[in-house]
């Protein structure tokens, strides 16, 4: 197996993915987001299930207008997310099949805690009605006061719980 090439520069990053923000505010007058994929998806299931009472309710019906559920800019940005990461981590030599892990915790505590984690950022979601990325990217860069106290409080958060979890890797 071939080594790893090393992590990008985060700063570097950080402005690769600024303009990637900017190019799609330009060209499709939409930012970055993600979790309204999913709800489009689920009308288009819902919709798909024949369940007309359920796909007129005004919480599906604004995700199925527009030439149907499945043609909408989110699937498209998130279908490029999936295979961006993959190539991104074919070309670093880092596709592999493993759970990352500390030594004292087991690969089914760490699913169980990243499914756990996904879940509560999935509710969080909803209740803030953006997603992680939509919120600090998009937001943040339109200057929304809601997406900036997001911001401080994500990262409020992370620092408070990170020396925490950061023993479970050592």
């Amino acid at each position: 197996m071939k080594p790893s090439r090393p992590y990008s520069d985060p700063y570097l990053a950080g402005v690769g993915l600024g303009l990637v923000l900017l190019v799609a505010i330009v060209a499709t007058g939409h930012g970055l987001g993600a979790s309204g994929a999913f709800a489009t998806t689920a009308a288009g299931i819902v919709a798909a299930l024949d369940a007309p009472a359920a796909a007129a309710s005004p919480l599906w019906s604004r995700y199925l207008g527009g030439g149907g559920p499945w043609n909408d800019w989110l699937l498209v940005e998130l279908l490029g997310v999936v295979l961006g990461g993959f190539l991104s981590a074919a070309f670093a030599g880092r596709l592999r099949r493993e759970i990352e892990r500390g030594p004292h915790v087991a690969g089914s505590t760490r699913l169980l805690a990243a499914a756990g984690g996904g879940i509560v950022m999935g509710a969080g979601a909803v209740l803030a009605r953006g997603c992680t990325s939509g919120q600090a990217l998009t937001g943040g860069a339109l200057l929304s006061v809601g997406s900036w106290a997001f911001m401080i409080g994500a990262f409020g958060s992370a620092f408070v719980v990170a020396p925490f979890l950061k023993r479970q890797w050592k």
